[in-house]
């Protein structure tokens, strides 16, 4: 039997639309049933600070109230806002409903799964116009929907689509109700081709724990210089064991199962160049100095997030939520500032445009 096609996630009524309603519910119409498919305008409401005149309020700030795919469609489609728009969104970040099957003060979280599928979709769609050739998006979820979601992301963003799942810590507390207790969030991140994001996107500061690893025992004048381990490595080849005569006059080579972690070619370099640290009294097994000048003042971000780093909700209600509004009980599951300045920082750079589709209250 010749099999053809590719892998996907199907659904009920894949090949429909959702069609919203007033009261947060759908019906399920044809792609073609013009309420779906017409272009909504915008109509401005009021404005804030400094704004351009009617015919250039597509390069201020925008703030669209409404539902997001009818706001996201009129981005891709209205010719002032296309120009402005389409293929120059440098990162969306996107934190839909989780679909926990629960109700909130807020909002109703208990969608069918082909509801919320077909939502996400539609939405992710209208989302890749927008993206720049080097942008990406960041879906921020749960593990209730998270494996479907990836599903998604990958037929409308193709395998090369693919670049990493964040893991956030989102609380710092344990819940007693489960059977194990959930403390963390998703967020996956997706670009048009993930090589061509990874070679611009930004790292993040190195903090204290790093920095401190950079110190000045010699007092070389060159400044502060990495502190390794002892100049040696797991793995590598018989020529990586060739012997060193230390300054003492002790000739030495890696233990049995170790070799040097550098060439011979480049310890007789960084010898003569004076970057080489032998121990305080000249005795030990030799570093090659890598000084803090030298070197980026930022690192590759990782898919772990601690709360240390990210923040979390708890944070968020209690730092920001309960400050601002003291006299509105907060929302169940906020997120912080620094975990959107973390996202920021990463993704895009200042003047670049970033898109959120799901702001909620904004």
């Amino acid at each position: 039997m010749e099999h053809s096609g590719k892998l996907e996630l199907t659904w009920t009524n894949k090949h429909l639309r959702l069609l919203a309603d007033e009261e947060g519910g759908y019906t399920w119409v044809p792609p073609s049933d013009y309420r779906v498919a017409e272009v909504r305008l915008l109509h401005d409401v009021e404005t804030v600070g400094e704004t351009r005149d009617d015919r250039l309020r597509a390069k201020d700030n925008l703030l669209i109230r409404g539902d997001a795919l009818n706001a996201l469609t009129s981005l891709c489609e209205l010719p002032e806002l296309a120009r402005e728009y389409v293929g120059k969104v440098k990162l969306a970040y996107l934190d839909p409903p989780f679909n926990t099957q629960q109700a909130f003060p807020n909002y109703d979280d208990a969608l069918e799964h082909s509801v919320w599928l077909t939502m996400l979709r539609d939405r992710l769609l209208q989302i890749r116009k927008l993206l720049a050739a080097d942008g990406s998006v960041w879906v921020h979820l749960d593990d209730t929907e998270a494996h479907r979601a990836r599903c998604v992301l990958d037929e409308v963003f193709g395998p090369r689509g693919y670049v990493a799942t964040v893991v956030w810590q989102s609380s710092q507390t344990a819940s007693s109700e489960t059977g194990i207790a959930a403390t963390n969030d998703f967020v996956l991140v997706y670009a048009h081709d993930r090589d061509v994001w990874r070679r611009q996107r930004n790292g993040l500061p190195k903090d204290e724990k790093m920095l401190s690893r950079y110190r000045n025992p010699d007092g070389d004048p060159l400044g502060p210089w990495l502190q390794g381990d002892n100049g040696t490595a797991k793995s590598g080849t018989e020529a990586s064991r060739f012997p060193i005569t230390l300054p003492s006059g002790r000739v030495v080579r890696p233990k049995e199962g170790r070799y040097w972690a550098f060439s011979q070619r480049t310890f007789e370099l960084a010898r003569a160049e004076n970057r080489v640290y032998f121990g305080k009294k000249g005795d030990g097994l030799p570093l090659i100095k890598r000084y803090l000048s030298d070197s980026s003042l930022t690192t590759i971000p990782t898919t772990w997030w601690p709360a240390s780093d990210a923040g979390s909700s708890q944070e968020a209600k209690r730092d920001h939520l309960r400050r601002m509004f003291p006299d509105v009980e907060p929302f169940a599951t906020p997120k912080p500032e620094r975990l959107l300045h973390r996202v920021i920082q990463i993704a895009s750079n200042p003047d670049d445009i970033v898109l959120d589709c799901f702001a909620g209250s904004g």
